[in-house]
C-alpha cells in the first residue's frame, strides 16, 4: 500500500493533446494508486473528450490555474505533500507564498520535464535546483526527467496495461471502424501536425487496399487541405475525439500508427505496432537532435530512420513503401524496444521511490 498523499499538479497548455494528456495520464495513475490530486490547468477544455469522467472522480479536483492566485481559494486549501511543475511551468507566486506561510515543511517539489533520449538527460535527472529568490528562497526543487533508460525517470505505464491489451478485441474494432477494409489491406492511423510529406503519403495510398483513419483537429484539417489538390483520393475516414483508452484502442487495432508529440509516442511504444513519430517542431530546430537521439536509442533500421526524417521535414526524398517486409522489420524493432522498456521501472514507481 502506498502512503496516501495529496498531489498538486500544475499544467499550462501549449498542445492540449500533449501537455494536458501527460498530466491527465499521471493523474489517472495516481488516483488508481489511492492518491489525491488537484490538477491546476489554464485550459481544461480538452478534458471534456479526453477524460469525460474527470468531474465525477473521487479524490480529484480540476481547478483553474487562475484560482492558484486567489487568496480566498488559497486559504481554503488542504496542505499538499507534492508539488509538480509539468514541463517547466512556473508555479504562481501567490500559491508558493501561501505554501511557505502555511505548510509545516517543504513539500516534495518536482519539475517534471519533457521526454528526451538525448545523452544529457541522465546527467540532469534528479538534480536539485535551489530556489534563489522569491517567497520560497531556501527551498529546493528537483528535476525529474522521463526517459527510455534505467538512469532516467522512465515512462508512464499503467499496472494493468498488458491485461487491457490482451483483452482487447482487435477484429471487432477494425470491423466497426473500417468495415470495408480489404483482407490484405493495412489499417493506418494518422495523428500529426502538418507534415510536408503528407501529400506524398496520401498519394502512396491511392489504388491500394489500405484505409487511413484520420484523427480530429489539425490532422483532419491537414488531410482535407492536401486532398483538395489531389484528383484521386485514397480510402480514408475521419475519427471523432476520443478518451485516452479509446486512443490506445486505435493504436492497438492499426497496422501502422503515425503519432505526434510526447504522450502518443509513449503509447505507440507500448502498443508494439510499427509507428512514425511527428516530433513537436521547434523554431531553432532543436527537435532534430531530439529525434535523432530517439532513433539511435530505438536502434531503428535505416528505412524507419528515413521515414522519420522525411516525415519531419529533415530531408527530402520518397517515403519508404509500406511493404510487408518493411512493416515486419519496423514491428520487430518496436516490439524489441517495448520489451526493453517493460523491464524498467515506470515513471510513477520512480516518483513514489523518490518521495519515499
Amino acid at each position: 500500500m502506498k502512503t496516501h498523499r495529496l498531489w498538486d499538479i500544475f499544467c499550462t497548455v501549449i498542445d492540449n493533446h500533449g501537455d494536458l494528456g501527460v498530466c491527465w495520464r499521471l493523474t489517472r495513475q495516481l488516483l488508481a494508486q489511492g492518491q489525491s490530486v488537484r490538477l491546476w490547468v489554464d485550459d481544461a477544455s480538452a478534458l471534456r473528450w479526453m477524460a469525460p469522467e474527470a468531474h465525477a472522480l473521487p479524490e480529484l479536483q480540476v481547478l483553474p490555474w487562475s484560482d492558484a492566485s486567489q487568496s480566498e481559494v488559497l486559504h481554503g486549501l488542504r496542505p499538499a505533500d507534492v508539488w509538480i511543475e509539468a514541463f517547466g511551468c512556473t508555479l504562481p507566486e501567490a500559491f508558493v507564498a501561501h505554501g511557505v506561510a502555511t505548510l509545516p515543511q517543504q513539500p516534495a517539489w518536482i519539475n517534471l520535464e519533457y521526454l528526451s533520449a538525448e545523452d544529457w538527460v541522465p546527467r540532469m535527472h534528479r538534480l536539485p535546483s535551489p530556489v534563489m529568490s522569491g517567497p520560497a528562497k531556501g527551498w529546493t526543487k528537483t528535476f525529474f526527467y522521463p526517459g527510455f533508460t534505467n538512469d532516467t525517470g522512465g515512462l508512464l505505464r499503467e499496472t494493468d496495461l498488458l491485461d487491457r491489451q490482451q483483452r482487447f478485441d482487435r477484429q471487432a474494432w477494425r470491423k466497426q471502424h473500417a468495415p470495408n477494409l480489404a483482407a490484405d489491406g493495412l489499417l493506418i492511423s494518422l495523428f500529426c501536425y502538418e507534415p510536408a510529406a503528407l501529400p506524398q503519403l496520401l498519394s502512396q495510398l491511392v489504388d491500394t487496399p489500405h484505409h487511413l483513419l484520420v484523427t480530429p483537429g489539425r490532422p483532419l484539417a491537414a488531410v482535407q487541405k492536401a486532398l483538395a489538390q489531389m484528383p484521386v483520393h485514397p480510402s480514408w475516414s475521419a475519427l471523432p475525439y476520443n478518451d485516452q483508452n479509446g486512443f490506445d484502442d486505435m493504436l492497438w487495432a492499426c497496422d501502422l500508427n503515425f503519432v505526434r508529440g510526447e504522450d502518443s509516442l509513449v503509447r505507440a511504444l507500448w502498443a508494439g505496432q510499427p509507428f512514425v513519430w511527428h516530433i513537436y517542431p521547434q523554431d531553432d530546430n532543436a527537435h532534430h537532435d531530439k529525434l535523432e537521439a530517439f532513433l539511435e536509442w530505438m536502434q531503428a533500421p535505416e528505412s524507419l530512420r528515413r521515414a522519420h526524417r522525411i516525415w519531419n521535414g529533415m530531408e527530402d526524398g520518397a517515403l519508404p513503401l509500406l511493404t510487408a517486409e518493411t512493416l515486419h522489420l519496423w514491428s520487430q524493432n518496436t516490439q524489441a524496444m517495448r520489451q526493453e522498456l517493460s523491464n524498467q521501472s515506470d515513471l510513477l514507481a520512480q516518483l513514489f521511490n523518490f518521495i519515499g
